[in-house]
């Protein structure tokens, strides 16, 4: 028998046999064949009772798997992200009301073991489909190509996710709110006022006691869990006890859920960080293998009466710094944007390459500048990283190398944002004379200072 058919069937007889309870009840002769009659109509119930919430798991999960995330284009699997949160606390609304039909309560424990189940289901599959889209906007592969191409469609898509995200949050925290209330004001009823979860031996005594001191009426009263599953049952007590002690407000019933929902939010983060911090990598990732840093070209025998001024920033730094600077129009209107569940989001979740200890940041309460500071921050890392991966300067691809940092470095200037030690460290290190580069560097990460003495071919 299914979960949906015992729930007509119980419904049926109960509406019976309640035409019978004033006739037996009222009279004081028949409290015992009141009794029986409660246990004759429950009674089939109760091995399917007992195996609610493992019932309750299975039908959600055939539930939320008709609900469908993946879909061929990237719009329809955004489109679909979104439509499918009304469908994720309907089914879960949906089981709340079963359970008190079904289990008036009791079968609480069992409820939330199988929203457990509907949630990290749910977590999956919504994970799933981001892998997906992160393939289908190719995030993860880096052209070879130097071509520089601006394409804001998957940051737009991104964004989306993230105000999709941030309602998962908030109705999740409206549900555990409402969810609290209602186990408390069905099951409440159970919980004996002498109920101490420190002694239990005195809980079942003072339950007893409650129960022949007075006359309650059976229907209302039938227990099969405390019999039946008294694990069980004492789980459910410990948790009313909670509820009711610390408040419905302050509760963790769905917690492992809150933070599964939570990493999401962080990989929709990265998804939105990824696919704006691409077109920087692409250009990045070029340094190291380009010839011009170990070649001699026409200027090296000038090298010496050739002032850094005269030098100009080459192409792959340009290309960077422009689309940098570009990034506040772009980002101001997707992060600003009067959306609750958005702004909810991106307070919520993290962005890489915080920023370094003892930075002043006053622009922290705008999450464009955030967000903005954080793709400067990667730019610089990366940009320092790679650059210690080019295997051999000659003293003019040094100067222009020193030439682009500075460049980097005045567009950060520009944007308000603060250049990053470690890439200040190295323009230092690529102006320093070779005859003072010993003297310079002792204040610097000897390890850093190493590399670049070795890519410099310099003595030290």
């Amino acid at each position: 028998m299914g979960l949906s058919e015992g729930l007509r069937r119980r419904k049926r007889q109960v509406d019976v046999a309640t035409s019978w309870q004033r006739f037996l009840w009222e009279d004081e002769h028949n409290p015992v064949k009141a009794m029986e009659l409660v246990g004759a109509v429950y009674g089939p119930y109760k091995p399917y009772q007992l195996r609610y919430g493992e019932m309750e798991a299975q039908n959600l999960l055939i539930q939320i798997s008709a609900v469908p995330l993946e879909h061929g284009e990237v719009i329809d699997c955004v489109q679909e992200l979104s439509h499918s949160v009304s469908k994720l606390f309907g089914l879960a609304s949906a089981a709340v009301d079963r359970c008190v039909r079904f289990t008036n309560g009791l079968g609480t424990c069992g409820l939330l073991t199988a929203l457990k189940s509907l949630f990290a289901k749910y977590v999956s599959d919504f994970t799933s489909t981001l892998h997906s889209i992160r393939k289908k906007c190719k995030l993860d592969d880096i052209p070879p190509s130097s071509l520089f191409q601006e394409d804001w469609t998957a940051f737009q898509n991104s964004i989306r996710i993230i105000a999709t995200c941030g309602e998962l949050l908030r109705q999740c925290g409206d549900f555990e709110q409402q969810l609290a209330n209602r186990i408390l004001s069905t099951a409440g009823k159970y919980l004996s006022d002498a109920y101490s979860p420190r002694s239990l031996s005195a809980v079942h005594d003072s339950i007893l006691t409650d129960r022949k001191s007075s006359a309650k009426n059976p229907w209302q009263e039938y227990n099969y869990l405390q019999k039946d599953s008294p694990a069980e049952y004492t789980s459910l007590m410990e948790m009313l006890y909670n509820l009711k002690e610390k408040g419905s407000g302050n509760h963790n019933l769905l917690s492992a859920s809150r933070a599964a929902l939570t990493r999401l939010n962080q990989q929709a983060h990265q998804l939105a960080f990824d696919s704006v911090f691409l077109r920087i990598k692409q250009q990045l990732l070029l340094i190291p293998k380009m010839e011009s840093w170990s070649t001699a070209g026409i200027g090296e025998t000038l090298t010496d009466a050739l002032p850094t001024f005269s030098l100009t920033p080459l192409e792959y730094i340009s290309n960077i710094g422009q689309y940098i600077m570009s990034l506040p129009l772009n980002l101001e209107p997707f992060v600003t944007q009067e959306d609750s569940a958005l702004e909810l989001a991106l307070h919520a979740g993290k962005l890489p390459f915080p920023p370094e200890q003892g930075d002043e940041l006053p622009e922290l309460d705008n999450m464009a500048d955030n967000w903005l500071g954080s793709i400067a921050r990667a730019t610089m890392q990366t940009y320092c990283d790679v650059i210690l991966q080019i295997p051999e300067l000659t003293p003019h691809s040094t100067k222009q190398l020193a030439t682009d940092i500075d460049y980097l470095v005045n567009v950060m200037d520009a944007l308000g944002l603060q250049p990053s030690r470690t890439l200040q460290h190295v323009g230092t290190l690529l102006k320093t004379k070779p005859e003072d580069y010993r003297q310079v560097s002792k204040g610097l990460p000897r390890r850093l200072a190493a590399t670049v003495a070795a890519m410099r071919s310099v003595d030290y």
